[in-house]
């Protein structure tokens, strides 16, 4: 199986990274690739990473638990993961417990270099602690950064990398980590040392990248080094240098471009554990992009001595310009690749949390493979499903609050009215259904439980839901 190479770079791309996940986790289709997200974060105590650490972990053990008995046919928790590392995150050599001047060398060097590395870096970027990363300074981040190619994770990476895999960069463009890393990454993969016995296949690669432009802002803090004043200049400065050094020599086979009005401001964090923002539409149409490459077909994405034959820009759009969203605002792209996955995993939500307790008794739990409250008090339901539920809820409740607002359902159904979820959206009412709208997924799922044929619990269990609640989705929604 190819893999797709995921590389995301500080907080930006960690967010992104746990959109994808999500999309992955209700069964968004990733054309057979196997994804292998690279958190790149000097800041080992960020809560955007440590909450996207926990999806992936989750994940994965989800995935690996419906496949061991055989390959599960379910779209749900489909696109197996793995990681280079056991914390999917590549470990940057020097960056922590250490001020900048320390990295460099600084007390070491002649009078005369000194002199001119204070011409380069201003005294508050000497004395800067990189233990929560570069705090909006990326020519601190070009750096450090640059010494990718002499980790052992990165060595991992290249070494692993086969024919067929392809790989992607998730980067901000107005901060200090994002815009450093991902011309010094794409740089370090192009003239991969020649000592690595892929360093002609990463030449060749394809590689595809997202440049996340300003959408969202920080409240004013003067003892924070962040500043949403310079993010715009900052963003200036570093288009200007891609197109000269990036898009300008058509390395990259494909690049996105995307961004929004800064319609939010979140808290000053510079890092370590408080700085965990809210999930952004932003984020989510990100990772829409990282679906997009890997459906590209090979013929677009072909190189000749490093550079790509026909580059591909793409931006993203919708609709309608709307401050709250929902799935009508989207275009047909979009729509086609949310609507109908979103809707199934978030009844699957609503339902393992809400009622699947008061369901034990009914055909589709009582046949040949029992789903009993053993079953729901074991690690893989209790631990593993509830914890992507309720980062999954989480993540919707975010994307609603924020601003833009992605709002494409009704978070407060109850039993009575679960089919007005989907916003906008008037579900279809059968002729003889009685009761609450639980009694017709209860239903649905007891008419296709025979159909069901995994024995272990597990995937029993994965498969049935998905199924059945792909038939309860097209049926109420179309």
């Amino acid at each position: 199986m190819a893999k797709l190479y995921l590389f995301g770079i500080g907080g930006t791309g960690s967010r992104v990274i746990k959109s994808l996940t999500m999309l992955l986790s209700a069964g968004i289709d990733f054309n057979g690739y196997e994804l292998v997200p690279i958190i790149i974060d000097p800041d080992s105590a960020n809560g955007d990473v440590t909450r996207t650490v926990e999806i992936l972990k989750a994940y994965q053990h989800i995935h690996e638990r419906i496949n061991k008995e055989k390959k599960a046919e379910s779209s749900f928790f489909n696109t197996p993961i793995s990681g280079i590392s056991q914390n999917f995150r590549l470990e940057i050599k020097g960056s922590h417990n250490e001020e900048f001047r320390e990295y460099i060398g600084y007390s070491e060097l002649s009078e005369n270099n000194k002199a001119l590395i204070s011409m380069l870096f201003s005294e508050d970027n000497l004395r800067a602690d990189m233990e929560v990363g570069f705090k909006g300074n990326p020519n601190i981040g070009s750096v450090v950064l640059n010494q990718f190619s002499e980790s052992e994770d990165f060595v991992k990476f290249a070494s692993d990398f086969s024919a067929g895999d392809r790989i992607f960069i998730i980067s901000s463009i107005f901060g200090g980590t994002g815009a450093a890393g991902f011309p010094l990454l794409l740089k370090n993969i192009k003239n991969a040392d020649h000592t690595l016995p892929t360093w002609a296949l990463l030449k060749e690669a394809p590689i595809g990248a997202i440049s996340i432009l300003p959408y969202f802002g920080v409240w004013p803090d003067p003892k924070s080094k962040i500043d949403k004043a310079t993010f715009i200049s900052k963003t200036k400065a570093a288009l200007d240098y891609y197109n000269k050094n990036v898009s300008g020599n058509n390395s990259l086979n494909a690049l996105y471009y995307i961004g929004d009005e800064v319609n939010k401001d979140y808290e000053n964090h510079e890092g370590s554990t408080f700085q965990k923002n809210d999930a952004h539409f932003i984020e989510l149409a990100s990772a829409l992009a990282i679906v997009d490459f890997v459906a590209t077909d090979d013929s677009y994405l072909q190189n000749v001595n490093g550079r790509a034959t026909t580059p591909l820009y793409k931006e993203y759009g919708v609709l309608n310009d709307a401050e709250t969203l929902t799935f009508g605002d989207l275009g047909n792209g979009s729509q086609h690749r949310l609507r109908e996955a979103l809707t199934k995993f978030t009844l699957f939500n609503l339902y393992t949390e809400n009622h699947i307790h008061s369901s034990l008794d009914l055909p589709w739990a009582t046949g040949s493979v029992k789903i009993d409250r053993q079953f729901l008090g074991q690690p893989f339901f209790n631990t593993y499903i509830r914890s992507i539920n309720k980062h999954y809820w989480e993540w919707l409740t975010e994307l609603k609050r924020n601003k833009r607002s992605f709002a494409p359902f009704d978070l407060k159904v109850g039993y009575n009215n679960l089919f007005e979820l989907v916003a906008g959206t008037k579900a279809k009412k059968g002729l003889f259904e009685r009761g609450s709208n639980y009694s017709r997924v209860d239903y649905v799922l007891s008419r296709t439980e025979p159909k069901v044929k995994a024995k272990s619990q597990d995937t029993f269990f994965i498969e049935l839901f998905d199924k059945a609640l792909e038939d309860v989705t097209r049926e109420k929604f179309g």
